[in-house]
């Protein structure tokens, strides 16, 4: 923030103050093999998340979370601290494989679980209600408590696609990953500058999304696509589309830069 604000007397000592803790904490809590005391999820979920490892010591802190889910027979045991990170750390690791696993489970622990059995808002317990023990300590179980659904974000984020490029929302960066399991999503964000929506639909090979880019913003939208050509608009060629610009090609994608309005997308 101090860095975006211009202030570059603090942002250097906010960053000189960051290395002595990331290093301290590497001192104190890292294995030379990169296990993290404790060796929860959420140990590698927060250090992943603040940054607080060397590349190689990140590279086997992703590949012992993924492990650890994995033998949970992919479930989550993350709580009120882990769980928001757990699923955009699994994003920027480039799992959101793992992550879709988790959203779509409806055994316990997950989301699922909560709403196969009558819920309608958010659990402040994975076993608020489990039908072995019925309901947990009533000193602590609140069955409208927000906190798990922090998931949102990453709902937001991957599902729709929709994030801030920079600070403040000014640059928009559009970018849906769709899983096998879902057809459609209906992703709406009320963002500073106003409602950015995202609405994709898949049919066989065709995926169909509209977007919608608030005034006085700009964006990067990216379609899957094998080319260019194979990428229409409001059922044009995108590249005849006045306000579309064609960047490049990146990571099996085709990305446009459009300004404010709404666009209906379309890869044939």
């Amino acid at each position: 923030i101090a860095g975006v604000l211009g202030k570059s007397d603090d942002d250097a000592m906010d960053n000189e103050l960051f290395e002595k803790i990331k290093a301290s904490f590497n001192r104190a809590y890292v294995k030379p093999d990169g296990r993290i005391e404790g060796n929860s999820q959420t140990d590698y979920v927060l250090a992943l998340s603040f940054d607080l490892l060397d590349t190689e010591r990140q590279k086997k802190a992703a590949q012992y979370l993924v492990e650890n889910i994995q033998k949970r027979d992919w479930h989550l045991s993350t709580g009120f601290i882990g769980t928001k990170s757990l699923m955009l750390t699994l994003a920027r690791i480039g799992r959101n494989d793992v992550a879709y696993r988790l959203i779509h489970n409806d055994t316990f622990p997950s989301w699922g679980f909560s709403i196969a059995h009558g819920a309608t808002s958010i659990w402040e317990r994975w076993d608020g209600w489990t039908p072995e023990k019925g309901f947990q300590d009533p000193g602590m179980n609140s069955f409208a408590h927000y906190s798990f659904g922090a998931v949102y974000q990453w709902m937001v984020e991957n599902i729709g696609g929709i994030q801030s490029d920079g600070p403040a929302f000014k640059h928009i960066l559009i970018a849906p990953q769709p899983d096998d399991k879902l057809t459609f999503a209906d992703i709406t964000y009320d963002s500073i500058r106003g409602p950015i929506k995202a609405h994709w639909k898949k049919a066989g090979q065709h995926l169909k999304l509209k977007v919608t880019i608030p005034a006085n913003t700009t964006a990067t939208v990216a379609m899957p696509a094998a080319d260019v050509s194979s990428v229409f608009e409001s059922g044009r060629p995108v590249e005849k589309v006045q306000g579309i610009k064609f960047v490049r090609m990146e990571a099996g994608a085709a990305l446009f830069e459009a300004g404010s309005g709404t666009y209906e997308f379309e890869t044939r």
